[in-house]
């Protein structure tokens, strides 16, 4: 099996301190320390026992989790490999650069922030990993420099060449033909000017604010009568699009459906200063971008209004201190020095990155309407149980559900005919007497919204639990939550100090025997957009146990129930992590009777130390685990004598890998869980999350079937050693590529359903 990387494709990726050539990825290990497991005295680090626990940690080495900070960086690297990859449709590899580049953002604006504000509050500690606070500062810094040099080569060797030998590229002002520079100086006149705002710094206009993550252009001027030099900035508007497309006069009809030639809107403002500064000389112009702490604090215990605080907290949140500065790579030391001081940045949270800024923008090429340079084109279709006999006519979801259960996997089922539809038909349900949902994130213009709308104004008792902390949809949750509030809908924020994860809908019908309730339980958002590229599971269901655990948990969520007890729910932060626990520990007393002991789990994220540690315990008694981690994984698998059986994958792809599965047993004796949770400190102790246990044979073996798909050595996929190391494998022994798990996925569902109209 073939362990070679893209990455080794282009000449200019050479190795470079902590990153490997060939298959370039990151080591998380400290290099004061070796990559070996080492025991050390007993003042390692205990974690906490969960309640059914009788022993502490020290029967195992203290240096057994790999660093979360740093398996991060190494899940973006993988992005990265994504956008190097030349059998990745071009247009593809431009969206997995943007990617890398959002991801990063809030990488620095939630977990770099709160690790520094930690240091300067003196409440940081040592990390589960063994590093220090500013050790692991130090290791972020030193890998994401080598990071974003890796994508700079990535985007200007490989896929900047690609796009302009396929008609499309990214050209600067001086490389613009005449005519078109005409055209673009009327552009700017007339559309780009009245927007500008340029701010100058003198004794009487102080260094303006810097927003985060705009984009700016620094000046220099110079006044011609005193010889003086000034400062000024300008930011480019987010109102007008990153790149401005350049008509060459030569081009044909047919060319410009399928060329594209632009130029980035820092250019095109930069060659226009002088109408911005009349009568000064413009001496020097670079652009620069300041990545600011976004991460909200709420103290809600002393917030009498949670919607009134978190408001005025996010109006601060735009003035937090500025975490990391990205300039271009030839400015000017006096610049830099200027920029430095008046922002209070250090030398080792300065990016110095060739022009353009803010790769973001790529999106906008990637959106580029060529079949020919993406994905093979995807619709999503109607699940086979809930697919109509006629196909002009939309099933009854109610009666399908009613019927049996149904388990959905997005994209590959549509969201809008399974989801969305049961909530449209229930609103319009005159049967229908209650609607109860959870919305953490949902879409701008969401027809689920609607829907609860629709159903509250048709005389429903609508509950609508919207989680207002929902980390940047703080704004759009709270518009919306007023928009509830303004229709008539129940509005609650959930309980204080807890964020309402959990994915779930409870529809009350009056039926002719009877009240009856139809249950949704899933692993993604309410949110019609997303869940076109977000992989998700979902389950549909009438069954009386799901339905009464949901109405007390709602209860729980809206009143004052709190010894509630769940049947077929595991919920966080009072059973979820102990229920799992309990489960690994079954799968090790199976492994010592019949020796077939099973745990697979398929999550986006596996830092919680407990679990960890379960797992370690569980493969040393036997047990096979399989681990499916599409991010962030702290457990060091096939250690000898600690996590032997143990194995972990990652799968990147077009769609993002985004269920939570949590399957045990093997045969006939097996369980399968789905729903919202990760196993980190925050779902599990932090959050109301939600697993429902999936009781249809069918759907546990279609989990088990998926899962095992993830885990087996015939897709394409990305393999965690002992040694905190990331290996891509997506060759075969003979050298040709091995198939992609979300390709097979899409062909595997479209079968079902052909068999399903038969």
């Amino acid at each position: 099996m073939s362990d070679d990387s893209s990455l080794d494709t282009p000449a200019a990726l050479t190795a470079r301190p902590g990153i490997i050539p060939g298959d370039v990825s990151i080591s998380s290990s400290s290099p004061a320390a070796t990559n070996e497991l080492r025991p050390r005295a007993a003042n390692g680090r205990f974690v906490r026992v969960s309640s059914h626990e009788e022993a502490s940690a020290s029967d195992l080495p203290s240096d057994r989790f790999l660093d979360r900070e740093i398996s991060w960086l190494q899940f973006n690297e993988r992005v990265l490999q994504l956008a190097a990859d030349e059998s990745v449709p071009l247009l593809e590899r431009a969206r997995f650069l943007a990617i890398f580049t959002s991801n990063l953002d809030e990488f620095f604006m939630v977990r770099v922030a709160g690790l520094k504000r930690r240091i300067a509050t003196g409440i940081a500690v040592r990390s589960p990993s063994g590093l220090e606070p500013r050790e692991v500062l130090e290791h972020i810094s030193r890998i994401t420099h080598d990071l974003v040099a890796m994508q700079t080569r990535i985007f200007e060797e490989s896929v900047r060449p690609a796009l302009v030998d396929e008609g499309i590229s990214i050209v600067r002002w001086s490389e613009v033909e005449p005519p078109e520079q005409e055209r673009l100086t009327e552009l700017f006149s007339n559309e780009i000017f009245p927007v500008l705002t340029p701010l100058a710094v003198d004794p009487a206009h102080p260094f303006p604010y810097i927003s985060g993550l705009s984009l700016n252009l620094a000046v220099i001027l110079i006044n011609p009568k005193t010889g003086k030099e000034h400062f000024a900035r300008i930011k480019m508007p987010p109102s007008l699009p990153r790149f401005l497309k350049v008509r060459r006069a030569t081009a044909s009809v047919t060319a410009d459906l399928f060329e594209a030639q632009v130029v980035p809107l820092e250019d095109v403002i930069a060659a226009h200063l002088d109408q911005l500064f009349p009568g000064m000389e413009v001496h020097e112009h670079y652009s620069f971008r300041v990545t600011r702490n976004e991460d909200l604090e709420v103290e809600e215990d002393d917030a009498e209004n949670l919607l009134a605080a978190l408001e005025k907290e996010l109006t601060r949140r735009r003035f937090g201190p500025p975490v990391r500065l990205e300039v271009e790579e030839d400015l000017d030391d006096h610049v830099m020095e200027l920029l430095s001081r008046e922002l209070g940045v250090t030398d080792d949270e300065v990016y110095r990155l060739p022009a353009p800024l803010d790769l973001r923008g790529l999106n906008e090429i990637a959106d580029i309407d060529r079949t020919d340079l993406h994905f093979p084109p995807f619709v999503a279709r109607t699940n086979a149980d809930l697919a109509p006999a006629e196909s002009s006519k939309a099933a009854n979801l109610i009666e399908r559900i009613a019927q049996q259960d149904v388990l959905l996997q997005h994209p590959y089922d549509s969201f809008s005919t399974s989801v969305q539809a049961f909530l449209e038909q229930a609103a319009a349900d005159p049967q229908v007497l209650a609607i109860k949902q959870t919305l953490y994130r949902t879409s701008g213009d969401s027809p689920i919204v609607d829907a609860l709308i629709d159903a509250a104004e048709a005389g429903k008792q609508v509950l609508a639990v919207v989680e207002i902390k929902a980390r940047f949809d703080e704004q759009n949750n709270i518009e919306w939550a007023r928009k509830l509030e303004h229709a008539g809908v129940h509005v609650v924020y959930g309980i204080v100090g807890l964020k309402t994860h959990g994915k779930l809908a409870l529809v009350v019908r009056q039926e002719p025997d009877g009240v009856k309730r139809y249950c949704h339980v899933g692993t993604g958002n309410y949110n019609p957009k997303t869940a076109r590229h977000y992989e998700d599971i979902g389950l549909l269901t009438a069954d009386p146990e799901v339905g009464q655990d949901l109405t007390r948990l709602f209860n729980q969520l809206s009143g004052l129930a709190p010894r509630s007890k769940f049947k077929r729910l595991l919920v966080a932060p009072r059973s979820l992590r102990d229920g799992l626990l309990t489960r690994i520990d079954k799968q090790v007393q199976r492994q010592a009777r019949t020796g077939d002991g099973h745990v697979a789990f398929k999550v986006n994220s596996l830092v919680d130390e407990a679990t960890i540690d379960a797992l370690y315990r569980a493969s040393a008694a036997g047990v096979q685990i399989d681990i499916w981690v599409r991010g962030i994984c702290a457990l060091r698998p096939g250690v000898e004598g600690l996590s032997d059986t143990i194995r972990v994958h990652s799968v990147l792809g077009r769609f993002l890998e985004h269920s939570r599965l949590f399957l045990f047993g093997t045969g006939d004796d097996r369980e399968a869980w789905i729903g919202s949770a990760d196993l980190m400190h925050r779902n599990l102790d932090r959050r109301v999350e939600a697993l429902v246990r999936i009781a249809d044979p069918r759907h546990v073996d279609q989990l088990f079937d998926l899962v095992a798909r993830g885990m087996s050595d015939d897709y394409a996929h990305w393999a965690l050693d002992g040694d905190g190391r990331w290996t891509r494998i997506h060759q075969d022994t003979d050298g040709l590529p091995l198939p992609d798990i979300q390709a097979a996925l899409i062909a595997m569902h479209a079968k079902r359903r052909r068999k399903a109209r038969r």
